[in-house]
This record gives structure tokens, C-alpha cells and sequence, in this order.
């Protein structure tokens, strides 16, 4: 994670890096001249939704379901393998192992895994910016589904959140995703844009969602390499 590529410095993001298959050049330009009033957004991704709502994660049982505790930490290159399998499973077009590594070589971009009894359940791909979060890539394994994974790794995120920094989330689903666009909603985000033509495999447009952090939210001070650690 040495690589300096981080185009934040020059006041847009990179768009070269992502996975070519996702979204095309054009569109990405296209989507970044559209939403450049949200802080110069616009960076490819996709998410599936594989959790359950946060109001779900109260109840101690979901019909035959309990819900699974998960250990969240930073995602460490022997992980790959449970990785690309939980991938393969979530997406119809998913990334390949040169796609993550050449994502996570980005010095703003993190990878962590949600782990049960040493197995990977889940993981998620954000990137780090100035004011805000971005998701990239989140998705849990079918097996453990509406079991709380998705919910306890967006609390994870939310947690990272701050009203003197990161304030915000943001992510992309696809318009067809209505169980994803549902999850999200629960969680507390909001779509504030349609991006057109977003995608490269289909002509689905993508909505584009965002989490604010409420002022009401106060987070307890926390460790700064407790934090790092995950």
C-alpha cells in the first residue's frame, strides 16, 4: 500500500484505476461532471447488499436465523482466497484478484473482512477522503445472510465517522437492487443523485446514497491505532 497515486492531490479521484468492466471511461467522467457538487465524487463501485436492517439487528432472532457475531479487521492478503469466493457468489460480473490488490495498493483505499470462528463472512472496500467515506465494494457470503453481518460492518464504518472530519458515506446501487437500496435505507443512508448509464454491462443507471453523520451522534473517544487496527 506504497503506491502514490492518490489523485485527491490534484483535486479529482483517479478513475484509471478501477476495474475497466464496471463502468466505462466516458461514464465515469460523465457521472463525475454530474456530481461534482458533492465534493468531486465519482469513483466506481458496486455493492450488494447481503445484511439485514438495523432495526432487524435488535431482535436476537430472525425465524430460524440468530444473528452471527463477527469480528471486523483489516483484510490481510491470506484472506484473498474466502475473498474472491464470497465475490464470485455476491456479483454477476466480479472483480478478479488483480482487480482487489490493484485497488488496495491505493494508500486511501482499505479492504477488512467480518471473521466468524477464523472464517470470513464478509468483507467490504472503502476509500478514505477528506471529508467523506466511500464505499467500493461490500458484500457477505449467501450462508450468512440477513444474520447481521452487513449491519455490524456498517456500524464499523459509521463508527469512523466525526463532525470535525469524515462526516459522511457514500456509496452507489444499482436501480435494480431494491433489497440493497432497502438495507442502506434502514441503515440510515439516503439516494441523493441518479447516475445515468452508470454501468458498463448493463444500461441500469446507479443511485447514489449517502449517510450523514446526525449531530446527534456522539462518538466516545477512541484509540487512534486501536482504530487503525480496525
Amino acid at each position: 500500500m506504497v503506491l502514490v497515486r492518490w489523485a485527491e492531490r490534484r483535486g479529482e479521484p483517479d478513475l484509471s484505476r478501477f476495474p475497466r468492466r464496471t463502468t466505462s471511461r466516458a461514464n465515469r467522467l460523465a457521472v463525475l461532471d454530474s456530481v461534482r457538487a458533492q465534493d468531486n465524487l465519482c469513483v466506481s463501485s458496486k455493492v450488494a447488499d447481503l445484511g439485514r436492517s438495523r432495526k432487524e439487528a435488535e431482535l436476537t432472532m430472525q425465524g430460524s436465523k440468530q444473528i452471527l457475531a463477527v469480528h471486523i479487521r483489516w483484510m490481510i492478503r491470506r484472506d484473498m482466497p474466502e475473498v474472491l469466493g464470497i465475490e464470485d457468489q455476491s456479483f454477476e460480473f466480479p472483480w478478479c484478484e488483480e482487480d482487489f490488490i490493484r485497488c488496495l495498493r491505493q494508500r486511501n483505499c482499505i479492504g477488512m473482512v467480518a471473521e466468524h470462528d477464523e472464517r470470513v463472512v464478509g468483507f467490504m472496500i472503502y476509500e478514505l477522503h477528506k471529508s467523506r467515506l466511500h464505499v467500493l465494494n461490500f458484500a457477505v457470503h449467501p450462508d450468512f445472510c440477513k444474520r447481521g453481518v452487513g449491519v455490524q460492518m456498517i456500524d464499523k464504518l459509521i463508527g469512523k465517522l466525526s463532525r470535525q472530519r469524515r462526516t459522511r458515506i457514500l456509496l452507489e446501487v444499482r436501480e435494480t437492487n431494491l433489497e440493497a437500496q432497502l438495507f442502506f435505507r434502514e441503515a440510515g443512508f439516503r439516494a441523493i443523485s441518479v447516475l445515468r448509464d452508470f454501468y458498463d454491462d448493463t444500461t441500469e443507471d446507479a443511485y447514489l446514497m449517502q449517510y450523514v453523520c446526525r449531530e446527534t451522534e456522539v462518538f466516545a473517544p477512541v484509540n487512534r491505532i486501536t482504530r487503525m487496527a480496525g
